[in-house]
């Protein structure tokens, strides 16, 4: 495997740094770059990580990987089998490259030389479950501690790490291909009509979209209001196929109500279309195209996920319409077309990181066209101006909007969570805290999280942002009536 002048640039700049970023753009060669640092890590006698966000990329990974470290090369990951996993263990001497998500950071390593994370962007490497542990972070502790190198590879970085490490910026595509990207403001017929060129062409076209189901939200015209889950404070989606409302965060079913629930009313709206609804139409307009839907209403295991990228990678499918999933770190030559829908939904949530987030996104999902022969990108925004610009410009005004209100990287952010079946006790229960913490300048607000009421549990938050904030918040929280998430990646 030969690199290229730039590719040998970037090998010998992350060589020589503890903890760095490899900044290059899809499909410009960075896990080739991978390869050479664990061969040298491996001829050093060390063993190398490369941990994955999902386990939805493990397999094709695993496959391009395998080729260069055949049997010395292991893959960890949930879906392992148990009977598999104490092989791994029991051979952990023998095996010199571990492939895995983030629970592989816990692996009894001797002699650990490098950790790569891979899509160091995705917030898939922060544990919601506690403890709340970020691998990404955790694997820059290895290096602190242990003297590990640490590589964080991405296409768009965290705008932290970037401003925290050194990076090598790595530009363009290995194969010289190019993009032509789009701005509309709906799925119109231009829309439509490119997607027609590309299956004329015998292309391939990917096509994502924030929310499953077919409708996110049932309205009620008369007053307004969505139907609700009875577990939780948040609006049930539409999944025709069930024939009812299932809620995407406790997985209660009810029947497609006939009046509204509040007020009686018999008229209701739809709003957001999900995966399977854009499924349909497409589906009608496209009758002769094999279309098919990538997101967790049918990506139920690790088998399901590799069925159907295989299907894709055969060509066997056309169109796939899918969730984020979608937009990580696939590496399929013929597509041609990627579009990226409703967008602006992800840009106005109350984040410090939704301009992050939506930018990233939409670049993830725009690198999955165009990796070795030339390809289109349709962004379909009311916010032509924050996408059509470069990640570098993009940084450049992200750092200095933090900069502005004091946020990550200049700071460091802490949600403690108070919850409870009674809502008077998590409320009590967060009073007290508060009125232990007093008036320190780091408290930045408390009260009813967004999503005041999950799967039964009544939930309170209070909100940190400064630094050492441990030594604000444990002095005065009782760990068996709050959760304490330092760096929190949601806040809903």
């Amino acid at each position: 495997m030969k690199l290229s002048e730039k590719q040998k640039e970037a090998l010998e700049f992350l060589k020589k740094e503890n903890v760095s970023v490899l900044f290059g753009d899809t499909g410009s060669g960075k896990t080739e770059i991978y390869i050479k640092l664990i061969e040298e890590t491996i001829n050093q006698g060390k063993k190398a990580l490369f941990l994955l966000p999902e386990i939805a990329i493990t397999s094709q990974m695993e496959k391009r990987l395998k080729k260069y470290f055949g049997e010395t090369l292991a893959i960890w990951h949930s879906k392992i089998t148990k009977n598999k996993k104490q092989q791994i263990l029991n051979s952990l001497d023998n095996i010199k490259v571990i492939v895995g998500a983030r629970s592989a950071l816990f692996l009894p390593f001797e002699n650990l030389g490098l950790i790569i994370v891979d899509e160091a962007h995705d917030d898939s490497y922060k544990s919601e479950q506690t403890p709340k542990y970020n691998a990404k972070d955790l694997a820059v502790a290895f290096n602190k501690f242990f003297g590990v190198k640490v590589v964080l590879g991405s296409a768009t970085p965290l705008v932290s790490d970037l401003y925290k490490f050194p990076y090598f910026r790595l530009k363009g595509t290995f194969y010289g291909s190019r993009k032509t990207r789009y701005f509309r403001e709906s799925f119109d017929k231009f829309t439509i009509k490119k997607i027609s060129e590309k299956l004329n062409q015998n292309k391939q076209i990917i096509i994502f979209v924030p929310t499953r189901a077919n409708f996110k939200f049932m309205i009620c015209k008369n007053c307004g209001e969505a139907v609700k889950c009875k577990n939780c404070d948040i609006a049930m989606s539409i999944h025709k196929d069930k024939r009812a409302l299932v809620c995407h965060y406790c997985g209660y079913i009810s029947p497609i109500p006939k009046t509204c629930p509040k007020c009686g009313g018999d008229e209701f709206i739809n709003e957001r279309k999900g995966t399977s609804e854009i499924v349909e139409e497409l589906k009608q307009i496209f009758p002769e195209a094999k279309i098919e839907k990538f997101d967790r209403d049918i990506i139920t295991s690790k088998s399901r996920i590799d069925k159907l990228l295989k299907r894709f990678e055969n060509r066997e499918i056309d169109i796939l319409v899918g969730t984020q999933m979608l937009s990580k770190g696939h590496d399929y030559p013929d597509v041609a077309l990627s579009i990226v829908t409703d967008i602006d939904f992800i840009l106005n949530t109350p984040d410090f990181r939704a301009r992050e987030r939506a930018f990233s996104l939409a670049g993830q999902v725009e690198g999955r066209a165009g990796r070795k022969e030339d390809g289109e990108v349709i962004v379909i925004t009311q916010n032509k101006e924050f996408f059509n610009k470069s990640y570098e410009d993009f940084f450049a005004e992200e750092i200095e909007y933090r900069k502005d209100l004091g946020y990550p990287p200049f700071s460091r952010l802490a949600k403690v969570e108070f919850t409870d079946k009674k809502k008077e006790v998590a409320q009590k229960n967060l009073k007290e805290f508060i009125k232990c913490i007093g008036n320190k300048e780091e408290l930045i607000g408390f009260g009813e999280a967004p999503i005041f009421k999950l799967k039964n549990r009544y939930r309170y938050f209070a909100l940190f942002k400064g630094k050492n904030l441990h030594k604000i918040i444990y002095p005065c929280i009782d760990l068996a009536k709050a959760k304490v998430d330092m760096d929190p990646v949601s806040f809903i």
